[in-house]
């Protein structure tokens, strides 16, 4: 995989979109975070729109090609008072979702490096 971009590691579009698809599922039935996911249940085309969000910041911060339209991760997650454990529920959550799809050791750091650099930015905003 060496010289591969991180987007092509983790299998372009379409990989990304499962993976979107699994740690989206996996949010919903963590005890630590499910109450703040499980009301886009009730509003369908505001989660295909979340997840379309997702997938597109992940396209793009991995090197492919989506142009990433949606708020900064300041603006989205101003005033929700995510603690440390709800944020590390939900990078547990990632972390699940890429081994389930067998991702290499060396992309599931690169992926979790990411997580972590934007948690000053997600934290008790």
């Amino acid at each position: 995989m060496e010289g591969s971009s991180l987007f092509e590691r983790l299998g372009g579009s379409s990989g990304i979109n499962t993976l979107v698809e699994d740690i989206v599922a996996l949010h919903m039935e963590n005890p630590v975070v499910r109450a703040r996911f499980r009301p886009y249940l009730e509003t369908p085309d505001k989660l295909a729109v979340t997840k379309k969000h997702l997938c597109a910041f992940l396209e793009a911060g991995s090197g492919g090609t989506a142009q990433y339209t949606g708020r900064s991760m300041q603006a989205t997650h101003r005033g929700m008072n995510i603690n440390a454990a709800e944020y590390m529920a939900v990078t547990d959550d990632i972390l699940t979702a890429l081994r389930k799809h067998r991702i290499d050791e060396q992309t599931q750091k690169d992926v979790l490096a990411i997580a972590y650099s934007l948690k000053g930015e997600i934290l008790h905003l």
